[in-house]
């Protein structure tokens, strides 16, 4: 379906996951990757895994001295990009009303969120115009970037702070025929987040009251909707988002009742998860 012969793509956060779903993906369509990788074992696994022609960088996004690393090791190796992939996001358990939040806590949050963003953009946007018109970049966002979550302030700040950046800046890259669109998943099933692991399985029934198209993301899914971006396919598309979340955002605010009624006022028992509210209302596990 996609065609990326000849194409060279850089994947930050490629070692597991969307990342590494979408590495797979890109080589599986032709194109020449580089990942870079935090996680010495991971990085391993994904250069055992990748084509013999991938580059695997051991680096931290959040660290300049690694980005600018990466680049000339980048540009050393393929000359320039057609394709910046910005995976890498956490919201690192730290779930607390903002008021609770410590500055060491905003901070890392912001990092490995929204700043390593700017970092790793700015340091590739010179490469992507070595390979001229038809270049793009893709981030990773969150449906939460969209909407309220509780106890998830800064995280959600970033994501909306990743729809202004890519706005603006495909206005900036127009000019050079340079596409920047992000896409916003909803929960998916990650080492990073497990989740099935996280509900007790009596409680995997109510999936289908939760979200709509009644199963959690899967890596390709994101996969597929970054190529789509990066491809042929969406050469008239730039400055938007693309929502891959099975129907939530579409729900908003309402759910499936227990009898399979859509309602905005549903009665609950708990979260779904198995958590019980502790004693202190603004432990992280309520």
């Amino acid at each position: 379906m996609f065609d990326f012969k000849n194409k060279k793509v850089l994947i930050t956060g490629g070692g597991v996951g969307i990342g590494r779903a979408t590495a797979e993906a890109f080589a599986k369509s032709g194109a020449r990757v580089a990942i870079i990788e935090i996680n010495p074992e991971r990085a391993a696994d994904a250069k055992a895994a990748l084509p013999a022609d991938a580059l695997v960088i051991e680096g931290d996004v959040t660290k300049v001295e690694d980005v600018a690393r990466a680049a000339k090791d980048v540009e050393a190796a393929f000359g320039g990009i057609d394709v910046l992939v910005n995976n890498v996001g956490d919201f690192l358990n730290i779930v607390k009303p903002f008021e609770y939040m410590s500055d060491e806590e905003i901070a890392k949050l912001y990092s490995y969120n929204l700043h390593h963003v700017f970092l790793v953009t700015r340091a590739f946007i010179p490469l992507l115009k070595k390979s001229g018109p038809g270049s793009s970049i893709v981030t990773v966002s969150s449906v939460e970037g969209f909407r309220g979550i509780p106890n998830g302030s800064i995280y959600a700040a970033c994501k909306s702070g990743i729809t202004g950046f890519t706005q603006t800046l495909a206005l900036e890259l127009a000019q050079y025929g340079i596409r920047v669109n992000l896409i916003a998943p909803e929960t998916t099933e990650t080492p990073q987040v497990p989740i099935t692991a996280y509900i007790p399985p009596e409680n995997m029934k109510y999936l289908p009251n939760w979200i709509p198209l009644a199963r959690f993301g899967k890596p390709e899914d994101m996969a597929s909707g970054i190529l789509f971006l990066a491809s042929e396919h969406a050469s008239w598309i730039t400055g938007t988002a693309l929502h891959i979340n099975g129907g939530v955002l579409a729900a908003a605010g309402w759910y499936k009742d227990i009898g399979g009624v859509w309602t905005n006022l549903p009665i609950v028992t708990d979260n779904g998860l198995g958590f019980k509210k502790s004693e202190n209302a603004f432990d992280k596990s309520v």
